[in-house]
């Protein structure tokens, strides 16, 4: 990391005092959990804790391969990818699994303890919805996840005004660009911003009083190119 001592400190000290009360890091940062602007270098700190906080999960071999963890113009993006018989969510549905639950539940714990704001997608492949529901679709699906994926994560430690919006891209954003129909184009995407969103991507601030944003229509707002990748598992 190119951070100097002092933010490596105070970006430690999210993590053991989230409240802010620890001892004194710096001249204008009273505590380890205020007055912190996390840049690009920063988050590959957070992506070391949640990592060391998901690998002690039962399953974790099992779910390795469908977590990867990239820094990103945006922040820290967070890509939960389904298999072919599913991993994180019942086929078909919005309904998460045990393993797709515990793993919310472990990054909300962590995530919660941030400053910084998160934005949660939810995409499927290119394969009709075949679940049986009348007028429902892909479209729906995506959107459903991502709001259930809130939900979980929202009651488990992620606080209510941390979450900016609720997206969902239907099969419009592949990750497996040459086969729209790969597993690993389902996938939920979490994306933890730079506490000073506006410096880092050149974007409007989300306010902490700003309601969620959740629809079923593709964004048009860019992802970036990555800046450092920190890729975990193989796909």
């Amino acid at each position: 990391m190119n951070s100097s001592k002092q933010v490596q400190e105070a970006v430690g000290g999210y993590f053991k005092d989230p409240s802010g009360n620890s001892k004194m890091v710096g001249s204008t940062m009273r505590g380890a959990g205020q007055n912190l602007e996390l840049r690009k270098e920063d988050m590959s700190k957070i992506k070391d804790a949640l990592l060391k906080q998901i690998k002690s999960l039962p399953d974790f071999e099992k779910l390795k391969s469908h977590i990867d963890m990239t820094i990103t113009a945006e922040g820290l993006r967070i890509e939960l990818t389904e298999g072919e018989r599913g991993t994180f969510f019942e086929s078909g549905s919005a309904v998460p699994s045990p393993s797709g639950k515990g793993l919310l539940i472990a990054l909300a714990q962590e995530v919660g303890r941030l400053p910084n704001h998160v934005s949660i997608e939810g995409h499927t492949d290119s394969k009709p919805y075949s679940g049986g529901l009348t007028g429902y679709s892909n479209w729906e699906l995506s959107v459903d996840r991502a709001n259930m994926a809130r939900k979980i994560m929202q009651n488990s430690g992620l606080q209510e005004h941390q979450v900016s919006q609720v997206r969902g891209f239907a099969d419009q954003r592949p990750r497996a660009n040459d086969r729209s129909d790969d597993p690993a184009n389902r996938r939920i995407s979490l994306i933890v911003e730079y506490v000073n969103k506006e410096a880092a991507t050149g974007e409007k601030k989300v306010g902490a009083g700003d309601e969620p944003e959740a629809t079923g229509e593709a964004k048009k707002t860019p992802n970036g190119s990555p800046a450092t990748a920190a890729h975990y598992g193989t796909k």
